[in-house]
């Protein structure tokens, strides 16, 4: 490359910082190359995109722009298009060439931004426009999020439910890094596929309270494969209130209730007896209902015998689909704080039960130690998700299915007595 007088400057500049020292300031900002107006990089740079007026780019072929190497280098490559969509990019060592790795969208308008220097360190721009074409779509893979929007409890999952089933390695690769949840404050999380049309995020340990949660997608209009592409999905914003967890202690046969930590009520209660044992483990509060019949045909159990029953129950709060609640238990306030003799749901007095239902809400979390009933479902009967150990939610996701479980089983977000 030719000397120019900008070239001297900035050569006189370095020679009398290092004469003067770090704290120099002799030069200013003329002669500091990254202070220059950019200069227009278009002879040194080229793109694979098209060179012609109303041509337009294969989103299946990823973008390119490459420098020559003679004459300077690219030094960053921004590309996002209209709806805010950014590109993953990669850049070669000696910034000669840069790619995009991430899917480009069909029928978008993207902007790149190219910047180099030039032998001298003086900085160069361009900024590159195209279209990608519209392809014949077959099918649109559409994504509806959950919950409703609204305020709910700190331990309430994400949920992304597809209409077309999804199976292969790859493919859930693509949709999953298009699914984009953020929190403020800030939460590590994870999707997991509990099944080919459906996915929970939930973040390592319990939402913060009082926390913003935004979800959207990114993949409209990205293709999946041949005859799938990514449609439109409506975005979810939820918050979260007070950390609101209740432990209940099956052995000891009382329930305490903690706020953001802090014990605020320890009631007596009865949980499932030998043969109906309530399910250990973590849930997450479902629905609450002031009144709900209960009938114990709906739990497998034959009208007649001596454990059927068909029964109005009050301030009812639900933790699985399949018949578990917390709810108000008059008949058995003898027992309460004493012995276990319910069908598998956790009874309190009606005061209690009020006191409870009215302290609570949907995505607040209920855990039951010490009884001898089995593990709570991490899906499919509510949502358990809080029981599988971060290592293995991880083993659920396909972007991040290596990452290791870093913490044991007993350390993780469950919660016992000791712990608060």
């Amino acid at each position: 490359m030719s000397t120019t007088p900008h070239s001297r400057t900035v050569v006189s500049c370095a020679l009398l910082v290092v004469a003067l020292g770090a704290g120099a300031a002799a030069c200013g900002a003329d002669g500091n190359p990254l202070a220059d107006t950019p200069y227009d990089a278009a002879d040194q740079i080229s793109f694979n995109g098209p060179t012609e007026a109303g041509q337009k780019a294969d989103p299946d072929k990823p973008l390119e722009v490459t420098a020559d190497g003679s004459d300077g280098r690219i030094t960053d490559v921004t590309a996002v298009d209209t709806t805010g969509r950014f590109v993953s990019g990669e850049l070669s060592a000696d910034g000669t060439h840069w790619h995009s790795t991430s899917p480009l969208a069909a029928n978008a308008h993207y902007t790149l931004r190219v910047s180099t220097e030039d032998d001298d360190g003086a900085p160069g721009r361009k900024v590159i426009t195209v279209d990608t074409s519209k392809p014949e779509i077959k099918k649109r893979l559409n994504v509806t999020f959950g919950p409703q929007a609204g305020t709910y409890g700190v331990g309430q999952p994400i949920t992304a439910d597809l209409d077309q089933p999804v199976k292969d390695k790859a493919q859930r690769t693509l949709v999953e890094r298009a699914l984009k949840v953020d929190s403020v404050p800030a939460a590590q999380g994870s999707w997991y596929w509990v099944n080919d049309k459906q996915l929970h995020y939930r973040p390592r340990d319990y939402w913060p309270a009082h926390a913003q949660i935004q979800v959207h997608s990114t993949l409209e209009n990205i293709r999946i494969s041949d005859r799938l592409w990514g449609g439109a999905a409506k975005p979810l914003k939820i918050t979260t209130g007070d950390r609101i967890v209740a432990v209940t202690d099956a052995a000891a046969h009382t329930m305490s209730v903690y706020k953001n930590d802090q014990m605020i009520k320890q009631v007596p209660v009865t949980t499932g007896k030998p043969g109906f044992d309530t399910r250990n483990g973590v849930k997450v509060i479902l629905a609450k209902q002031s009144v709900v019949r209960m009938k114990s045909s709906t739990v497998g159990i034959a009208q007649g015998s001596s454990d059927s029953y068909d029964l109005l129950v009050h301030w009812a709060t639900r933790v699985t689909w399949s018949g578990e609640y917390v709810h108000a238990a008059p008949w058995s306030v003898g027992s309460q704080g004493i012995a276990n003799v319910s069908h598998g749901c956790t009874g309190m007095s009606n005061e209690n039960a009020q006191w409870f239902f009215n302290a609570v809400h949907e995505g607040d979390l209920v855990q039951v130690i010490n009884s001898g009933g089995q593990q709570m479902e991490p899906f499919n009967n509510g949502f358990g998700d809080w029981n599988l150990p971060w290592g293995k939610w991880l083993q659920g996701s396909a972007v991040n299915s290596s990452g290791q479980d870093s913490q044991p089983q007993a350390d993780r977000a469950r919660l016992s007595p000791q712990d608060l």
